[in-house]
């Protein structure tokens, strides 16, 4: 049987339109000529010019947020306190078995931008796919953003689970869920116009929200999912180890033991 593997992972890089203005990636490039100085003042006696080709070292500066790029949203980002009051996990606490674990994809590229996704739409798709959940499997929503990552748009673009499909996930024993959009949420864009006509502040952030009753991670920016199966893959998502952090970079990766 062969095994191939799938990256669901977006590149972290600077100039992309990946995050809302004030909180993009920005990398600072420093070249091999650059550092040979850098390199020679480690050792008393060296010069640039004594290293081979006067070369010192390729390094990179970034400056970042942990939300940036692939990444983990651990229950901490979400609020302070998960299942029902317990202080919640930072991600250098989640357990490592929730994120390898077999995947699921859930197809919504059909919703429009904005919609919350319900209990029913969830049972639907997999009713659909023939799948019934399993605990621990991850879930992950393919949405009409993965296709508009880099567009100066994808921020608004996609569907985002609500708080009653998030919860019910959970209840299946659900507890790593991702997504291709900006957030697992729908996008702010569309929150305040509904929160603007409602005053209902329950709207914002409803999805994320729902760890306060069951912790639970997701990740986002993944992409890729549009060449996914609905099921037949283990997915890998262990996170960067950050103390104390509210979410971690992840390198995530589908494994598919077919010939698919």
């Amino acid at each position: 049987m062969s095994r191939r593997i799938i990256d669901l992972s977006v590149a972290l890089e600077t100039g992309i339109a990946s995050d809302p203005p004030g909180f993009e990636p920005e990398i600072t490039y420093l070249g091999h000529e650059q550092t040979a100085e850098q390199v020679a003042g480690l050792f008393p006696g060296l010069r640039p010019q004594d290293l081979p080709g006067g070369e010192g070292w390729a390094i990179e500066k970034l400056d970042i947020i942990t939300h940036n790029g692939t990444h983990l949203d651990a229950p901490y980002h979400h609020h302070s306190t998960m299942d029902g009051g317990k202080r919640a996990i930072t991600i250098d606490e989640v357990p490592l078995d929730w994120c390898f674990q077999p995947g699921v994809k859930l197809d919504f590229r059909h919703m429009p931008d904005g919609y919350v996704v319900t209990p029913d739409d969830v049972e639907a798709e997999l009713a659909r796919i023939g799948h019934t959940l399993s605990p621990l499997e991850i879930v992950v929503v393919n949405t009409a953003a993965g296709a508009a990552y880099g567009d100066d748009d994808y921020i608004d673009r996609g569907c985002g689970v609500g708080r009653a499909a998030t919860l019910w996930l959970l209840e299946q024993g659900v507890r790593v869920t991702g997504t291709d959009g900006w957030s697992w949420d729908a996008p702010f864009s569309h929150t305040r116009r509904r929160f603007e006509e409602t005053g209902d502040p329950t709207l914002i952030w409803e999805g994320h929200r729902a760890s306060m009753e069951i912790g639970y991670c997701h990740i986002e920016k993944l992409t890729n999912l549009d060449k996914l199966p609905a099921t037949g893959f283990t997915l890998s998502c262990f996170p960067f180890k950050i103390r104390n952090a509210s979410a971690g970079f992840v390198r995530a990766v589908a494994i598919l033991d077919d010939d698919r």
